[in-house]
């Protein structure tokens, strides 16, 4: 292995933007990937972003420093069999799954420990596909490394170098350190979405009252439950043991706060709600979760002809990409009456920057 080679054994929207990424960092990294999406492939090619690409998975992966498994993990037994004929004894295998331990577990099964960290980059999008990767989706975000017991210092340190790198922080935890951990930061928070979402539902009239308000408080905390129900049966599926474990917590912490509720506790009422807001408040301020921050403003405008037109004007001018702009019917948790959001947090400054020197009020997102 005389260059730096990386393969990519999928090439979606976290291959893909892993590929570009390490393509951007590293402009002379050889990068190749197998994908059964033809597609995608060739959009890479043509691109710049990897330099081979292929319909099965061959000796050409004999070359690579890395290896990252991107497949959909229904597919990580045969891939893991083909990888295993040609893989270095030399490279890193690794993965992208929010879910570590059926891995762990598998690469032990297969005598692979020795090559295999598990990798979780805590980045993440509502879109899907190479066409939707990004090269900065992993900057200032959490990049959890599970090494096995059998892999050397060198390879992990190796690896963190590598994340950082492409401006991810490495984090390196056990992986049930790291399933019991994303079970309760993660994974539980989007059950509770969509068990409030539901519940919404369900109680709402049949004109839909509850639904026409939602879109202030109540959709800002339940945004995640929009997420793919196929991704998050199977998460469910796979770290049913922490999940239920937490939930359990969870339930007697509801219950507890219903007794306290019916008995009118204002001391103790005010203590739940203000340990809370002391705790967030120490959160650190970064997108490094896999509960991704939204960069969003509301502006206050005059309710005439041209307003919101004048204000998307005024951002293009200033170079600063929207991603989404509306009204803002709820303001329960922000007075503005447009709400902005942006893709990256440098365009959330600059557009508050130019829209204050222009003389609009906003809040903004805490």
């Amino acid at each position: 292995m005389d260059k730096f080679t990386c393969g990519f054994i999928g090439l979606g929207l976290i291959g893909g933007s892993l590929a570009k990424a390490i393509h951007n960092k590293l402009p002379e990294a050889h990068l190749i990937a197998y994908d059964t999406n033809t597609a995608s492939l060739e959009l890479a090619i043509e691109e710049g972003v990897i330099q081979e690409s292929f319909s099965h998975i061959g000796e050409e992966f004999g070359a690579c420093n890395y290896i990252f498994l991107c497949a959909p993990v229904s597919h990580n037994d045969e891939n893991l069999l083909a990888i295993k004929k040609h893989l270095s004894p030399d490279a890193v295998l690794t993965d992208v799954g929010s879910v570590k331990t059926g891995i762990h577990e598998h690469i032990a099964s297969i005598g692979m420990e020795k090559q295999f960290i598990g990798g979780h980059p805590m980045a993440g999008s509502e879109r899907f596909g190479y066409a939707n990767s990004k090269a900065n989706l992993f900057e200032n975000a959490y990049y959890i490394l599970t090494p096995t017991d059998e892999t050397s210092t060198e390879k992990i340190s190796a690896y963190q170098t590598l994340v950082q790198t492409i401006g991810a922080i490495p984090l390196v935890l056990t992986y049930s350190q790291h399933d019991y951990v994303t079970a309760a930061i993660s994974h539980l928070p989007h059950v509770i979405a969509a068990s409030l979402v539901n519940l919404v539902k369900d109680s709402d009239s049949k004109e839909g009252i509850m639904k026409m308000i939602a879109a202030g408080g109540f959709k800002d905390i339940t945004r995640i439950a929009s997420s793919s129900p196929v991704m998050w049966q199977q998460i469910c599926l796979t770290n049913t043991e922490n999940i239920s474990a937490l939930l359990k917590q969870y339930i007697q912490s509801l219950t507890l706060f219903q007794q306290t509720l019916d008995n009118g506790d204002s001391s103790l009422l005010y203590n739940f709600f203000d340990n809370a807001r002391a705790y967030r408040e120490s959160f650190i301020d970064a997108s490094s979760g896999p509960i991704k921050t939204e960069y969003v403003i509301t502006v206050d405008i005059a309710d005439k002809p041209g307003a919101i037109a004048a204000i998307a004007s005024l951002l293009a001018m200033h170079d600063i990409s929207i991603k989404n702009i509306g009204i803002n019917h709820n303001r329960e948790l922000a007075e503005g009456a447009l709400r902005i959001e942006f893709y990256e947090k440098t365009a959330t400054a600059n557009a508050t920057k130019v829209l204050k020197e222009h003389g609009y009020g906003i809040h903004t997102k805490e």
